[in-house]
This record gives structure tokens, C-alpha cells and sequence, in this order.
């Protein structure tokens, strides 16, 4: 697979953002273990369908709280087929919300996608164009494609913005382009993963609709295909819904269009089958969700032109998706490219050593397809 992972909370909400942006947590990547085989079965009129075969013995020895996670949740669904399973003291009713982290990126990136099909910019436009003054006049112009795929060659804010503990996304944006740091990469080499990308496409989203981001995202994907659990909070809101995977944290959360959304597991895989299977963007938008970019070879993290993570198993299969952390909870949702199996896994995490998260993340995966 790819490198899975992003941003965790690790003291302060500003310095939990940069850093979650700097390193990739939770990853899935290289040649995963060999899985086990994925198709639908074959049957009769007269005799049922075989529901598609799942290692739930490995998956149940995976869930098992250890020194990597102290509980786990982990829905597969396939034709055929649904089996959730919690651990650890972790909601075992399968409507239980948690707080998704940068798989909300997936959301910004199809609802910017669609303003694509609806023609009111393209992936080539540059965000300079779309908003004016935001970025300084001499940094090289970057696309709305470059926002997308993590090749804007942006780096991270070396200041703080105001009211750090509820900063804007125009006041993060103008931290990271304080004259004190940086300009971007410029010809920019490589893909480099940066939740910074998608606090930009975000407002990208609310200048182009007039609208809230929150709310584009109800409109354009939530109520169309009945996401009752999905919602971007309020700022300041960090009340979570009853019923919830795990205890709220301490922590107050606040990651915007880059990592703030709350959903559960239905709707985390109604939301990528139905986003993989073709039900939310045309098919020339719909060809951006596997198309790599250039800059991707070579790179441990893949991320295709729309920003899914790309991840091949040890057997050939290929699946795309996304991971998120937001305290408490380190997730995944991966699917195959034709929406057919999806998974769904959030954890309470034990430790932050991202190594050992990206084993966890590699193993769940090469479990379940």
C-alpha cells in the first residue's frame, strides 16, 4: 500500500496541527501481507450465494487491545456481506459517531471536484485567481489540482496565528504565509502530504458557493445520500453524539476542511462506495480519483490527483481510501475500486509511535480484503 496517516492532537490545537501535518500518522503502506480473497461468490436459484470470505480470526486477534490500540471498531461490508465488531470497551452499537480527522479531506476534495464538473473553475486554476490577496503575490502560482494531490509544495507555518486555540482558516493561512517562513517548493519535486492543502481548497469551496463549507458539504453529499451521522461541528462545538465510539477526549478539536468532521461507520462506507462506484462525480471527475500524479513515483505515500491514498496488497489487489486521527481516535475507510468491499476501522490509540501505526493500519487492511 501507500503511507495512511494524519493529523493528531498533541497538546495545544495549533501545535497538534502543525505537527500532524509534518508526519504522516497511521500509515498503511510498501507490499502489504497477502489477504485474503475478496470476490463475491458464486451460487444457483437454488442454493444462496457464499458471502465473500473475511480473515475475521485475524482481524478479531487484531482488535484485541495491546500496547498499539486499547480499543478497536471494524466494519467490512461487501455484497453479501457485513460484520462489525468492537473492542476494548469501545460502543458496540454500530451507529456509534467518532471524530474522523483528515478522512474529512476526502469530502473537500469531491465537493471541489464537483464545482470542477460544474465548471466554475478547473484543476489547473490557480487558487491566487480564485482568491485574490490570499497568498503572496510572488510565490509561484499554485493550482486547485496542486491543493488536491498534495503537490503545491507548500511547507508548514513557522508562526502561530491568532487566537491559536480557534484560529480562522484565513488566520491559518496567514501563518503560513507570515513572511517569516518559507515559500513553497518551487519546481516542486515531490508529493509531500500536507493538511495546509485543504484548509486553502476549503476556502476555495466557500468563496466560489457563497456558502459555508459545512454546509456545501450537507447539500452536495450528506442529505443526498442520507449521511444523518456525518456534520462538520460548529467552532467551539466539542460536544460529541450520543451514542459515541469511545469517551470524549479532553482534548478540544477544531481541523476545519483538513480534519474536523464527525461521522460513523454506515456512513463512512455508504459515503466511499457510493464515491468510488460513480455516484457523486461525472466521469471526468470521476477518472481523477485513480489517476497518480507524476510526482507520486517514487513517493512511500501515494495519493491520486483527488488525494485517495492508493494502496496495492501483497496479492495484487488494490484498494483506495483514506486515514484520520483526531483525539481519540485513529481511523481508516478503504475501498475497492469498484465500491464492491469497504472498510471502516477507528482505534483508541495506546501509543504514537508511527511505525508501530502503520503495521496496525497495513495488517487491518490486509485483513479485510
Amino acid at each position: 500500500m501507500t503511507k495512511i496517516a494524519n493529523s493528531r492532537s498533541h497538546g495545544p490545537r495549533w501545535t497538534a496541527l502543525a505537527a500532524g501535518c509534518a508526519a504522516l500518522v497511521a500509515v498503511v503502506g510498501g507490499a502489504l501481507p497477502a489477504a485474503a480473497a475478496g470476490g463475491a461468490g458464486q451460487g444457483s436459484a437454488a442454493v444462496a450465494a457464499p458471502a465473500p470470505r473475511l480473515d475475521r480470526e485475524a482481524l478479531r486477534e487484531l482488535m484485541a487491545p495491546d500496547e498499539v490500540a486499547a480499543g478497536t471498531m471494524v466494519r467490512v461490508s461487501a455484497p453479501g456481506l457485513r460484520w462489525t465488531e468492537a473492542t476494548g470497551g469501545l460502543s458496540q452499537d454500530p451507529a456509534a459517531s467518532f471524530r474522523i480527522g483528515s478522512v474529512t479531506k476526502v469530502f473537500t476534495s469531491t465537493v471541489v471536484l464537483q464545482l470542477v464538473a460544474e465548471e466554475r473553475f478547473t484543476l489547473e486554476t490557480p487558487v491566487q485567481e480564485l482568491l485574490p490577496g490570499t497568498l503572496p503575490a510572488h510565490w509561484h502560482p499554485i493550482t486547485v489540482g496542486q491543493l488536491l494531490s498534495h503537490t503545491s509544495g507548500l511547507g508548514l507555518p513557522c508562526v502561530a496565528p491568532e487566537n491559536p486555540q480557534a484560529p480562522t482558516p484565513a488566520a491559518v493561512i496567514a501563518a503560513l504565509t507570515d513572511p517569516a517562513c518559507p515559500a513553497p517548493e518551487y519546481p516542486v519535486t515531490r508529493q509531500q502530504y500536507n493538511g495546509f492543502n485543504y484548509f486553502l481548497a476549503g476556502m476555495v469551496v466557500e468563496k466560489v458557493t457563497g456558502h459555508r463549507y459545512a454546509d456545501e458539504v450537507q447539500r452536495r453529499i450528506a442529505r443526498p445520500l442520507g449521511l444523518r451521522h456525518t456534520y462538520l461541528p460548529a467552532p467551539g462545538d466539542t460536544a460529541m453524539p450520543t451514542p459515541s465510539l469511545a469517551a470524549p477526549s479532553a482534548v478540544e478539536p477544531w481541523a476545519w476542511a483538513e480534519g474536523g468532521m464527525i461521522s460513523n461507520g454506515p456512513d463512512l462506507e455508504r459515503f466511499l462506495g457510493a464515491l468510488l462506484r460513480g455516484r457523486l462525480l461525472p466521469p471526468a471527475q470521476q477518472r481523477e480519483l485513480f489517476a497518480m500524479p507524476a510526482l507520486s513515483q517514487g513517493a512511500q505515500d501515494r495519493f491520486s490527483n483527488a488525494g485517495l491514498l492508493r494502496a496495492e496488497l501483497a496479492d495484487g489487489t488494490v484498494v483506495w481510501g483514506k486515514t484520520g486521527s483526531m483525539e481519540p481516535y485513529t481511523n481508516g475507510v478503504f475501498g475497492t475500486g469498484d465500491g464492491r468491499r469497504v472498510l471502516v476501522y477507528s482505534y483508541t490509540g495506546v501509543t504514537r509511535d508511527p511505525v508501530a501505526q502503520r503495521r496496525r493500519a497495513e495488517d487491518l487492511v490486509a485483513a479485510a480484503f
